[in-house]
């Protein structure tokens, strides 16, 4: 057995002494001790005159409750004693903090063809996994541990995987005999490939601090999801298609709504709200496909995902022919399959859910996928159809979607103020939601959605610029251009009677309120000034006929005033009809925390508590306490589950459950504005979120008060093209970039000032 010692000396007694994997020959030395050219001509003559590595090995680094991982320098690619001399001389001064620490020199290894790190377990939960992250395109071996690497993949490996590709076999290989000869699962490895042999770099004691469950049981989780999976991947009674793909981040995204790893509370909200049947519902409202037995969302041990195939189902047009709709769905899932990095753009980059003014030049795709001529006619002939009874400005079903949100505020009023007991109140809230609250926002949404599609369809025939149409985005009045003016005219009590009831994570019962924390948020001093320089939008005579002559062509209903009219109102009514029944969401929220306080419940015990519970509690006669306590418990065990296992983003098959790489997601750039800034992405507060660059995993509308701000810009991981902040950031011509993806959001928070360069659609690391 070896144990762990400063990083000179393990990997000394390591030398010679593995079988799969190798360690560079060394000569180490403290640092007290008397350096001159001799020393450093003698060390390079031992080395044949390679190049070297100047590396430090202090007794600071790799204690058991911390690393110091990258607090002392290493010098790369050193040519000649000189340089050896200067380089032992630097690395010296950054860690004289010890006299007794450690230099040692070894052969650079050049032309690699993978360097990387592999950690035994994920030390952000304790789960079971070797997380490996490596760059096979630079050749460089710090362009991990450096951080500055641009081409990283990152693999998770359930520690009971089976099988493997031979390269990860190989290195799981080198990582379980260094697990035997420490007697130590919990490893933070550092290594390189060259010529298919792999060389040890650092071995060390990797810091967890939280602890999860054991592999036993992880593994039976995983078994359990994979068996779910794979019952899935075959046809399913009422539904198109011969499979399906689960993501996070298509549809109705829960990974921006709820996040990744949501509470039972949050999540079992937004199933009961939206997921469950409303979202289905009003698209068959709408004119597609009746889905309305279907929920959208499924989660797997509480990590939720949106069946897409379900979803493509909800996108065909109601009178589209059954055997059609089955080689659609079959094409969209195909598509996506072979596209994972657009599961956040389906309805830009894959579906064809309405009609737009290019849709002749995008839908011929489909004839390169064996769709007729005649197959072709019939869908567009559907979308128009379907559209033109969307955008009908005299009886539109979004024209009485605007009506039923203004009953929810009545509504939601007389509930809070009738004289029955909190958990009817609550029980009434969240029906009255669903039917006058989320039930219209959905259709504002497919109104809106269809609304930003034709606009962006002018820009792609040409009619419109991109300028044009940033400037058109920013003209709309919203909620949160209405909130930015707010924040400055009104006083603090009038701006919190009217957006008080806003939270970061409308689902959170652990977020706070605006009117609960004001000063967490705002800061008058700090609010956004008004720009009178924006430039208006104005259609020209030209543009007006152009617009007109294409609708006449495709026989697209109204005229161009019309057109415009439902585009404004389409938009600005989904922005509203979301604020408007997010205040129902967030006083449901302060019901349960009322009642659990009243049975003895924090707000954290809450947040595990399944809302379907409430018609238990509503509707018989029942131990309130018992029922509570009973969901909470349920709750925190599977929440526990939830922490355990972790899945990939985009899931094709059952045996990406046990192995996986995280995929690269194309982001959205919102205006064509170029910024640079410092960066912050913890702790983000009215007090220091002026003149910066946020990066935010998940923002949903609760996040609208960072627009009060003079923010330069913001980063999300979660998100879409069509999704709130984005439009946000669109009328206020704050320069955003939407759902990068979780693993550049986890690279892009380890650096300090970032530019953003909206127009050529690239994020720059500058320190």
């Amino acid at each position: 057995m070896y144990t762990f010692s400063t990083k000179a000396n393990t990997l000394k007694a390591l030398y010679g002494n593995l079988t799969h994997s190798q360690v560079l020959p060394q000569v180490s030395f403290k640092v007290a001790q008397p350096i001159n050219y001799e020393f450093a001509e003698e060390i390079f003559a031992e080395f044949s005159h390679v190049p070297l590595i100047v590396r430090s090995s202090a007794l600071a680094e790799d204690q058991s409750d911390q690393s110091n991982a990258g607090k002392y320098l290493s010098i790369l690619n050193v040519t000649d004693v000189d340089k050896l001399l200067q380089a032992i001389n630097d690395v010296k001064q950054s860690c004289l903090d010890n006299a007794n620490n450690q230099i040692f020199v070894q052969p650079m290894l050049e032309d690699i063809d993978c360097c990387g790190v592999i950690f035994t377990k994920d030390p952000s939960n304790g789960s079971n996994y070797y997380i490996i992250n490596y760059d096979d395109v630079t050749g460089n071996t710090d362009s991990v541990t450096s951080g500055h690497g641009k081409n990283l993949k990152t693999v998770y490996i359930s520690r009971q995987t089976g099988e493997l590709n031979e390269k990860y076999s190989k290195i799981l290989s080198m990582v379980q005999e260094l697990e035997c000869a420490f007697e130590c699962t919990e490893l933070d490895i550092e290594f390189a490939i060259k010529n298919d042999l792999i060389y040890l770099l650092q071995v060390r004691k990797l810091i967890v601090n939280v602890k999860s469950i054991d592999e036993e049981t992880q593994q039976n989780l995983l078994d359990i999801t994979a068996k779910f999976i794979e019952n899935n991947m075959h046809h399913k009674p009422y539904l198109f298609g011969k499979k399906t793909i689960y993501t996070v981040m298509s549809d109705w995204n829960p990974a921006e709504m709820i996040g990744l790893r949501p509470r039972p509370l949050a999540s079992s909200l937004y199933k009961r709200l939206i997921t469950d049947g409303t979202w289905a519902y009003q698209r068959n409202n709408y004119g597609y496909k009746n889905l309305r037995s279907f929920p959208l969302m499924v989660d797997f041990f509480g990590l939720t995902y949106i069946d897409t195939r379900v979803s493509f189902n909800s996108f065909i047009p109601a009178d589209i022919n059954n055997s059609l709709s089955e080689k659609l769905v079959n094409y969209y899932l195909e598509c996506l399959e072979n596209n994972p990095d657009a599961q956040d753009k389906i309805e830009f980059d894959i579906v064809f859910s309405c009609f737009f003014f290019d849709i002749e030049n995008k839908i011929k795709i489909l004839k390169k996928h064996n769709f007729s001529q005649k197959e072709i006619n019939n869908i567009t002939t559907s979308l128009l159809n379907l559209t033109n009874k969307v955008i009908n400005i005299q009886d539109g079903l979004w024209r009485s979607e605007n009506q039923k949100i203004k009953l929810l505020e009545e509504k939601r009023k007389i509930i809070l103020h009738s004289d029955i007991d909190i958990i009817s109140k609550i029980y009434w809230l969240l029906e009255d939601c669903a039917r006058y609250g989320t039930l219209p926002f959905a259709g504002l949404a497919r109104a809106g959605f269809i609304a930003i599609q034709l606009l962006k369809s002018m820009v792609s025939v040409g009619i419109l610029n991109q300028i044009e149409y940033e400037n058109y985005m920013q003209e709309l009045n919203t909620v949160s251009s209405t909130m930015r003016t707010d924040s400055i005219n009104l006083s603090t009590k009038a701006f919190m009677q009217k957006y008080g009831h806003l939270r970061p994570g409308t689902y959170n019962i652990l977020t706070k309120r605006y009117d609960e924390m004001p000063s967490l948020y705002f800061n008058k001093c700090m609010a956004n000034e008004i720009s009178s320089e924006s430039n208006h939008f104005k259609l020209s005579l030209d543009q007006y006929q152009q617009i007109k002559d294409m609708m006449n062509k495709y026989k697209i209903e109204g005229d161009v005033l019309n057109l415009f009219e439902f585009i404004k109102e389409a938009i600005e009514g989904r922005e509203y009809s979301k604020f408007i029944f997010t205040h129902t969401v967030s006083d449901v929220i302060n019901l349960l925390k009322e009642l659990g306080a009243i049975y003895g419940f924090s707000d954290e015990d809450m947040s595990y508590f399944d809302i379907s519970n409430i018609l238990e509690l509503y509707n018989s006669a029942c131990d309130i306490k018992s029922v509570i306590s009973h969901s909470i418990q349920q709750g925190k065990s599977k929440y526990e589950k939830t922490l355990a296992i972790s899945l990939p983003p985009v899931i094709t098959n059952q045996s990406q459950v046990y192995s996986f790489e995280l995929i690269d997601i194309v982001a959205n750039y919102i205006t064509l504005n170029s910024i640079e800034g410092e960066i912050i992405s913890d702790d983000i507060t009215a007090l220091n979120i002026s003149d910066k660059i946020l990066l935010i995993e998940a923002a949903d509308p609760g996040y609208d008060w960072i627009f009060s701000h003079k923010i330069r810009g913001f980063i999300t991981a979660f998100g879409g093209a069509n999704s709130h902040m984005a439009i946000r950031a669109g009328e206020l011509n704050i320069p955003a970039v939407i759902g990068v993806g979780q693993k550049e959001f986890n690279r892009l928070s380890t650096y300090k000032r970032l530019l953003i360069d909206c127009a050529n659609k690239k994020i720059e690391v500058l320190t």
